[in-house]
């Protein structure tokens, strides 16, 4: 299953009201496991930056002037998205601005449907503990230290770690899971077990200690289950 874990950055907090993306990142998995497969854009907003943005993610006027504008790169983004599950932290928050970018330049819009809120997980898994990304970082203990600003690839990358630990853990099965016609080496037969040692490792009980265990087991009489368990 393919799934592409996403994050924008903004000039602000409604298009409604004016502000557009400046950067998309997203990473790609599949089954779970990143592919190394990713996609980073940076978009010029046609607008200039406020500077409680900017204090956020860096991205003023200068660096964004000479960038593509989102009519320019919306193909090559639908075309990266495709039908599949976005997982994204806040989901509505880059849903609305992602479904206003593409209705400005007349393109359909993506349904609720196809995205899964990483924030709404953590608050059902965790509830009254603090949800944010950096604060999820730290429950898994996931190294967020490059993140001094906000990065729509960066914070795409991070989120794919936590994301995988709020669903199990992460990497779940390695890679080693077997399939219906045999186990995970492309061999058959049945599921592999661990073998018994060939020398038995030497007992860490001392004389006193293997003595007293005796007479408590014989004090308990012929019916101990110890007994049982060690008859030959």
């Amino acid at each position: 299953m393919r799934e592409l874990v996403l994050d924008t950055e903004t000039t602000g907090f409604a298009p409604e009201e004016g502000d557009r993306i400046v950067e998309i990142g997203a990473v790609e998995l599949w089954n779970q496991l990143p592919t190394g497969r990713t996609y980073h854009q940076y978009i010029n907003p046609e607008r200039s930056m406020p500077q409680a943005a900017f204090e956020v993610h860096g991205l003023g006027d200068d660096f964004l002037r000479d960038k593509p504008v989102f009519k320019d790169i919306a193909q090559d983004f639908v075309d990266f998205v495709k039908n599949d599950q976005m997982v994204i932290h806040n989901a509505s928050f880059d849903m609305k601005f992602l479904n206003a970018e593409l209705k400005w330049v007349g393109r359909p819009t993506l349904p609720m449907t196809q995205a899964l809120d990483t924030l709404a997980i953590a608050r059902k898994r965790f509830p009254g503990s603090p949800a944010s990304l950096d604060a999820l970082c730290r429950r898994f203990g996931i190294d967020n230290a490059s993140r001094t600003l906000h990065g729509a690839l960066l914070d795409s990358e991070i989120l794919a770690e936590v994301y995988l630990e709020l669903i199990g853990g992460r990497q779940p099965d390695f890679g080693l899971s077997t399939n219906q016609s045999g186990n995970a080496d492309g061999g058959t037969g049945d599921a592999w077990r661990p073998s018994r040692r060939p020398n038995p490792l030497p007992s860490r009980l001392t004389e006193e200690e293997t003595a007293a265990h005796d007479a408590f087991v014989e004090a308990m009489g012929d019916g101990a289950l110890w007994k049982k368990l060690t008859k030959h």
